[in-house]
């Protein structure tokens, strides 16, 4: 009862009653335990002990109160039952106040614990302790230098790298002709093989989501700096957001925008500027506060698709559900400043086909696997070597619990490079976007698990083919499986 505001990532009650092991998984994961989890145990322990003091003085209050009326009846003195009685609301309000605090301060510490990585995941320190789980393919031999794919693609005059420049910037791409028809053909290519093969439902989600959206799969707050944002008309409020100091907000009964002064605890001291003469101050709980609407464009379709079940408990019958969703994909890619800066692999916009299951706890390892299995199945189809990497605690992602790298060859380059990452999140999300299920013939519900990966990211998918498919003569042959949808043309030559 007394953790039900707790908005959890992990269960409160588990990392109370196992915080070694929790401190482990961390260290694990290459963090250190005393950075992420500040103060945890003492802000807990206040928390508590403030909620089981105003408990006790409410039994005291409640008796006193009985009392009160007996004597009241009797026509006796009360004065001095009244001012203990007043006594002992005061103090309560004040632990109350300071369980709240406590509480805020807990919610805080929670949403910056990662997931804990499942036992079977190798520990390491970087990437290079990724483990290779299969290799499957043999990757094409030439007699002649591969290209790499931004070669290929300008002088086929199928990608213009510089006019996208022109018209946004660094790191988007115009597609012309058969290569516009390449990226959709792959897109349906996907579409109808998951569909029709693997048993996913087609969704087509909002490409905006809101913050409590964001913050459910778990980019909001940590990772706030690698998204697009846009400011909307309206306001909402959000009692998972921090106010900043300089921050305007409104104020619920108030006119005009406030700004933030102060944080102490759980409260916010807020200032309304009229005139250098007349300042109007005031102190509210942080939860009150409202915001200017604001709205995300989506990193990846997991967001969206994840968030369909949010805040909603769905019958066990339901479970498996799998969907599959093709959307564009935004990333300001933060922090990666000189990496990547030729050809496709680290854009700014680019579309994805990605894949999305709730299941039962017992049910979620398997399908991992299974999830893995679709995605691989469609670089198989296109006859694209691959091979799949079991990632390391310290490689994977803040939510994931275990995670599978899809990495396909490119022979323009010489290596393997990412094209789908498929994550167990177990519990994680679910708890974060509050996605429950009730097992049959129970009256208490449970967390789902979720899952993820790209099935697959199309660009990435569009360039391996570009360079694996690359012929002596410049053009580009169409694999096998898309031909159908490229109109029954068997080769991409250049565009006159």
């Amino acid at each position: 009862m007394e953790d039900v505001r707790i908005v959890g990532m992990l269960d409160l009650a588990f990392v109370r009653a196992n915080l070694p092991l929790v401190e482990q998984k961390l260290r694990d994961r290459n963090m250190d335990p005393a950075a992420v989890l500040g103060d945890f145990t003492a802000v807990d322990t206040r928390r508590r002990e403030a909620i089981t003091q105003a408990e006790t003085l409410k039994a005291q209050r409640n008796a006193l109160s009985a009392d009160f009326g007996k004597l009241k009846r009797q026509g006796s003195d009360t004065s001095a039952l009244t001012a203990q009685l007043a006594d002992l609301k005061s103090q309560g309000e004040a632990l109350e106040a300071a369980a709240t605090t406590a509480d805020d301060k807990l919610r805080e510490l929670m949403q910056s614990v990662p997931n804990l990585p499942q036992d079977s995941v190798p520990i390491g320190r970087s990437e290079h302790d990724n483990t290779v789980e299969k290799v499957w393919g043999t990757p094409p031999t030439f007699d002649f230098t591969p290209l790499p794919h931004w070669e290929i693609g300008e002088r086929l005059g199928i990608l213009d790298f510089g006019r996208a420049a022109k018209i946004s910037g660094a790191r988007f791409v115009v597609h012309y002709g058969q290569g516009a028809r390449l990226e959709r053909a792959l897109a349906n290519f996907m579409l109808d093989l998951h569909t029709s093969q693997h048993g996913y439902t087609e969704v087509l989600p909002p490409f905006l989501v809101n913050s409590k959206s964001m913050f459910g799969t778990g980019q909001l707050p940590k990772f706030e700096d690698d998204l697009f944002k846009v400011e909307s008309s309206g306001l909402e409020q959000d009692p998972n957001r921090t106010p900043q100091i300089g921050e305007l907000v409104f104020v619920p009964g108030h006119e005009g925008f406030f700004e933030v002064k102060r944080l102490n605890g759980s409260d916010v001291e807020v200032e309304l500027f009229v005139t250098e003469e007349s300042r109007y101050q005031l102190t509210v709980p942080k939860s009150a506060l409202l915001y200017l609407r604001k709205l995300y464009l989506i990193p990846t379709a997991e967001v969206p698709v994840t968030n369909l079940f949010r805040d909603e408990t769905l019958d066990e019958s339901q479970l498996p559900t799998s969907f599959c969703a093709y959307t564009p994909c935004f990333r300001s890619e933060a922090g990666s400043y000189g990496k990547d800066v030729r050809g496709m692999i680290r854009q700014h916009q680019f579309q994805k086909v990605e894949l999305v299951k709730f299941t039962k706890p017992e049910d979620s390892d398997a399908e991992h696997e299974r999830l893995t299995r679709d995605a691989e199945r469609v670089l198989e189809a296109l006859g694209l070597p691959y091979r799949r990497m079991l990632l390391c605690t310290a490689d994977m992602g803040f939510s994931s619990a275990k995670t599978y790298d899809l990495e396909v060859w490119l022979p323009g380059q010489g290596l393997y490079r990412e094209i789908s990452s498929c994550s167990n999140f177990e519990a994680f999300q679910a708890r974060r976007a509050n996605i429950r299920y009730r097992p049959a013939g129970q009256k208490k519900s449970e967390f789902v698990h979720t899952l993820n990966g790209s099935g697959l990211a199309v660009g990435r998918t569009y360039l391996a083919i570009l360079e694996n498919y690359q012929q002596p003569d410049g053009s580009v042959r169409i694999p096998a499986a898309l031909v159908p949808y490229m109109n029954h043309a068997t080769h991409i030559a250049k565009r006159s």
